[in-house]
């Protein structure tokens, strides 16, 4: 199986990689889009800042293409946050993949949500052998607001989307690649689509 991972300075890229490799399989780093174009299934991670983040991939014409990609696409954190809408983080556009804005949490809650929270309202593929409210492990200040592409929804503070689907496109905003075996049966789960 060929697969990639977008390789666009914005990501916790060694980790995933050594998660796909504990499945047995090798995941590229690429930012060249006829590999990204040819791949069976492509990782979109991303960790940091949204503006800056975007910047990256605009510099390289990757938010150009990562919409138009055919195969399975999954975006990791900040991944999902840049394939929705907008984002508060930086006043930025994002990809328009997922038809929901990215928001900051209140001040009511300790900013960034860091740790182990649970996952409800399962409803895709993705979930497949995954029981509501499993744990994953999150690090995150800003979070995509519930909409009609949620397949999975999180609380703290307020109920909000912990994973999207739109097509060929999926989201996550937890760390399945340091999320135990729950999060390794999620991507077992994304290379068997």
């Amino acid at each position: 199986m060929d697969l990639r991972i977008v390789n666009y300075g914005a990501g916790n890229i060694k980790s995933i990689q050594f998660a796909f490799q504990r499945l047995g399989y090798d995941a590229i780093l690429s930012n060249k889009p006829e590999e990204l174009i040819k791949a069976d299934k492509v990782i979109f991670p991303g960790v940091g800042e949204a503006r800056s983040a975007m910047k990256m991939l605009k510099e390289s014409g990757l938010d150009k293409l990562i919409p138009q990609l055919n195969q399975p696409v999954l975006g990791i954190c900040l991944g999902m946050q840049l394939m929705c809408n907008y984002t508060e983080e930086g006043d930025t556009k994002g990809l328009g993949i997922f038809h929901t804005n990215v928001k900051r949490f209140s001040n009511n809650v300790k900013v960034p949500q860091m740790g182990w929270n649970t996952i409800k309202n399962l409803k895709s593929d993705l979930f497949k052998g995954i029981k509501e409210k499993e744990y994953m492990y999150l690090v995150h200040s800003y979070y995509a607001k519930a909409c009609n592409e949620s397949i999975a929804t999180s609380d703290y503070d307020i109920e909000y989307a912990s994973a999207l689907e739109n097509d060929n496109f999926f989201g996550v905003q937890f760390h399945p690649e340091k999320s135990g075996m729950v999060g390794e049966r999620l991507l077992k789960n994304f290379l068997d689509l």
